[in-house]
């Protein structure tokens, strides 16, 4: 135990800072499995800078949060289940910013009456994360498949 009190204060603050950027990281897949889209939302910042590009091409781009989460309500629709698993968190706190590393599994199951079918990832993630006065939030967030198993046509399935 620590005879300063600074120390002790730095230290608690520290812990406090790295459970509450875990726990951001973990309700961005709860929400998202959940379809809470409004919640989903509301754990990145305005402008958000993802890199999916090991999964689906192109290039990493800039977009606002509403974009991010309407791509994936687009996707992860009423009739495809997803679940998601995230651990082996690493986070590194630089003030009000944090970076996170993390391993990443995905399941999606699509609905029996548009042909069933399922499709799986495994992978990292990177994401950065900002202290707001809201609370942390994601301002980047990259995603680099190790390895996919399944029907690719159940992750690009889109309702008509």
């Amino acid at each position: 135990m620590s005879d300063s009190p600074s120390a002790d204060a730095s230290s608690v603050q520290l812990l406090t800072d790295r459970v509450a950027v875990i726990e951001t990281v973990d309700a961005i897949f709860d929400t998202c499995d959940a379809k809470d889209w409004a919640a989903n939302q509301a754990l990145f910042a305005d402008k958000v800078t993802v890199d999916f590009t090991s999964l689906a091409g192109g290039e990493p781009a800039e977009v606002t949060a509403a974009q991010l989460v309407d791509g994936w309500r687009a996707g992860l629709h009423a009739k495809k289940q997803s679940f998601h698993l995230v651990g082996h968190h690493r986070v590194t706190l630089d003030g009000d910013t944090a970076e996170v590393h993390a391993k990443g599994y995905a399941h999606n199951l699509l609905a029996a009456e548009l042909g069933g079918g399922m499709w799986e990832v495994w992978g990292n993630y990177a994401f950065t994360l900002t202290r707001t006065p809201g609370g942390w939030k994601a301002t980047a967030m990259t995603f680099t498949a190790q390895h996919t198993r399944g029907d690719e046509a159940v992750r690009t399935h889109l309702l008509p």
